[in-house]
């Protein structure tokens, strides 16, 4: 039997134009309830058993909103999927509560796999949810873990037919005999039931684990990112995938003979918000490529490289690791992206790839404990990041459940924490401080006071109001701002 592959991340790996319609609107005109920096989040919700001794299948590894963000996602080590329903009157404007999500259906997405061939197993744990656009009452997403995409559908039921004729109310076949008169069968009202059920099954196209899955604005394909490929797929069919990157980045064929010659890998994926023919994919290298399928079917040519210079005065043994983007997601009006390093947030302007027009420190006060954090992997955690709903302002997690808010407008940014003694309905988070020398201030925590094991990997913004999912660990926090 052949040696399986060796997963290509984590440490040896690294070493080894259009805007759509509203782009060009003020910014503060675009989404409800919003002033940026000015703001101030309130607690709102808290799911998840709060507890010591946590599961690890109970671990957050997602969170999604639906277009509209009546609908919050959340994927988990243990392959589940649980949808939560904003509140039916959260929907009225001024109505307190607004923020208020109830569980809407849960269901097991994928089990635990055992590759046979590669004598390889495959974990349960969702990597990645994205919803399509809602076109008729069911709703419809796509859930991944290392190898497989599911495409769901989610319905809802309240009848159920009755009046069978071959069939008596049980179930059970009847005697034809017994059948004197035809009866027309008839729906009759039942308890709301929401069911979720698997349409499509995509597998056995990637070889290295999916990091990425991104839905065209087509809303008929998406993308599937792993370490050295990008497959496009076609959301009716499963059993072929037209690859849209093979053997990577460029003209240069990075999957060498020797692997452990290998440099770069795809760190992830995404779609133009508008324009279903253009993508972005970054590299471990802490580039990003923007490409567009019209100029070939194989896009090993990008059309933009978006790349900064290293400044020579931070270069250090760590550099390389550090630089790699561990998120990449385009702004709401398609003008900008926005990349997330291990250190800093970065601001793209899609017409200048030669540097970031804005640069965001998270938590630059570690860059002085890269050796410790290298010496127990924190240093290779993938922080993902999002805009808001007018694309104004930036949210990405940090360590100690710290999550970190930046305000393009007024260069402002605050540190919030999620934590359990912030949960008093209502409560205005206080903002949070990091002393890294020096006296510390009774309000500020020491860097090395900091617990490494409580970090905010994934976070989500309500795509129209200022509403906010921050996962910690095995718990979701929802905010929102006080108006």
């Amino acid at each position: 039997m052949s040696s399986p592959p060796k997963p290509i991340h984590g440490k040896w790996s690294i070493f080894q134009k259009k805007a759509n319609s509203h782009g060009n609107k003020p910014i503060s005109n675009q989404v409800k309830n919003g002033n940026g920096g000015d703001l101030q989040w309130c607690f709102s919700q808290v799911k998840g058993v709060i507890e010591e001794d946590v599961t690890e299948a109970d671990i957050i590894s997602c969170v999604e909103y639906n277009d509209d963000g009546e609908l919050l996602a959340t994927g988990d080590k243990g392959g589940r999927v649980v949808i939560f329903q904003r509140d039916q009157e959260g929907r009225q404007e001024g109505v307190t509560g607004r923020g208020e999500y109830n569980v809407y259906s849960t269901f097991q997405s994928h089990e635990p796999e055992f590759d046979y061939l590669k004598s390889l197993e495959v974990e349960e744990k969702i990597n990645k949810i994205r919803w399509l656009k809602r076109a008729n009452p069911a709703h419809f997403l796509l859930s991944t873990n290392d190898k497989t995409i599911k495409l769901w559908k989610v319905s809802e039921r309240n009848k159920r037919p009755e009046g069978y004729n071959l069939k008596d109310d049980a179930g059970i076949l009847r005697d034809p005999s017994s059948i004197t008169s035809l009866r027309v069968p008839t729906f009759k009202p039942m308890e709301l039931m929401v069911e979720a059920s698997p349409r499509r099954v995509f597998a056995n196209a990637h070889t290295y684990h999916i990091n990425s899955i991104s839905v065209n604005s087509d809303q008929e394909t998406y993308l599937s990112a792993d370490d050295l490929r990008i497959n496009l797929w076609h959301v009716e069919i499963t059993d072929q995938s037209f690859t849209v990157l093979d053997q990577c980045l460029d003209i240069v064929d990075i999957k060498p003979a020797n692997m452990e010659e290998l440099t770069e890998v795809i760190t992830a994926a995404e779609f133009h918000p508008t324009e279903c023919n253009v993508f972005v994919y970054s590299s471990s290298k802490g580039s990003i490529r923007l490409c567009d399928m019209r100029s070939q079917a194989l896009c090993d040519q990008h059309a933009k490289l978006f790349e900064e210079p290293e400044d020579p005065t931070n270069k250090s043994f760590f550099s390389e690791i550090i630089s790699s983007i561990s998120d990449v997601k385009f702004s709401h009006n398609g003008r900008y992206l926005i990349t997330r390093d291990y250190l800093s947030v970065k601001v793209w302007d899609l017409h200048m790839d030669s540097k970031p027009i804005e640069t965001y420190q998270v938590h630059e006060y570690l860059r002085s404990k890269l050796c410790s954090l290298y010496e127990n992997d924190c240093i290779f955690d993938k922080f993902e990041c999002a805009w808001s709903g007018n694309d104004r302002n930036i949210m990405t997690g940090s360590y100690n459940n710290f999550f970190r808010m930046f305000d393009r407008e007024s260069k402002r940014d605050v540190t919030l924490e999620a934590c359990r003694d912030n949960m008093k309905p209502k409560q205005v988070l206080k903002p949070r401080k990091v002393c890294s020398g020096g006296k510390r201030k009774k309000d500020e925590i020491s860097v090395d006071c900091l617990d490494f094991n409580k970090k905010i990997l994934h976070t989500a913004w309500h795509p129209s109001e200022n509403i906010i999912a921050v996962a910690a660990t095995n718990n979701l926090y929802i905010y929102q701002s006080k108006d």
